[in-house]
């Protein structure tokens, strides 16, 4: 949670548990922070790609908690999120973001920070490993997400010499989230809480048996 005076957040590797912990956290942070939800400007959510059964969770309380108290929703893209994260301790510089999206793929995109905010150089996009978005200039950058771990050989040739290290342990953080989110609803970009979609990129979640022969 994003306030004038500070930023509440909680974060928890939630295996299997989304459902049964996402709403006593949220009504922690409330309570931390000493507000009521109706006080908000806007809820913010990770839109995607990722984890289908998580997004679903993610997006489907944040419409509920939108809907009850009459609020804005912010999407936030997950990979964004995640180069912002990366990149939050410096000015200027590029970071690749990559998910294992499984089933040999990953979920990549390129993003650069400048005095004017984080920039898309290269949309959220499904891709091999060895075909992942190229970044243009000779510019530097830093790699971060799962992609890098499942993929790290296939990556780092495609990526060789373009980045400076890999942060393969970085995930969509509510924090980042929450501050993206912050500038967008200042900018009006912003839905109505029935217009909330994940962000999947593609419909399916595994091989069939023939796929996978």
């Amino acid at each position: 949670m994003l306030t004038d005076a500070a930023i509440h957040s909680q974060a928890i590797w939630a295996g299997q548990k989304h459902s049964e912990l996402l709403l006593p956290m949220v009504q922690a942070v409330l309570a931390e922070a000493g507000l009521a939800l109706g006080q908000m400007d806007a809820i913010a959510v990770g839109q995607g790609p990722g984890s289908f059964t998580g997004l679903r969770i993610g997006c489907g309380v944040a419409q509920g908690l939108a809907f009850g108290a009459s609020l804005p929703v912010v999407e936030v893209i997950t990979l964004e999120a995640m180069a912002a994260h990366a990149l939050r301790d410096v000015s200027s510089g590029g970071a690749v973001a990559c998910l294992d999206a499984r089933m040999s793929e990953v979920y990549a995109a390129i993003y650069e920070k400048s005095v004017s905010g984080l920039h898309t150089a290269s949309a959220p996009g499904l891709y091999a490993p060895g075909q992942a978005p190229l970044p243009d200039g000779d510019m530097v950058y830093l790699g971060c997400g799962s992609g890098f771990v499942g993929y790290s050989a296939l990556l780092a040739e495609r990526y060789a010499g373009r980045l400076a290290r890999v942060v393969p342990e970085m995930h969509p953080h509510a924090e980042a989230i929450a501050r993206l989110a912050a500038d967008k609803w200042q900018a009006g970009a912003f839905v109505a809480a029935e217009s909330v979609e994940p962000l999947y990129i593609r419909d399916k979640v595994a091989l069939k048996t023939c796929e996978r022969s």
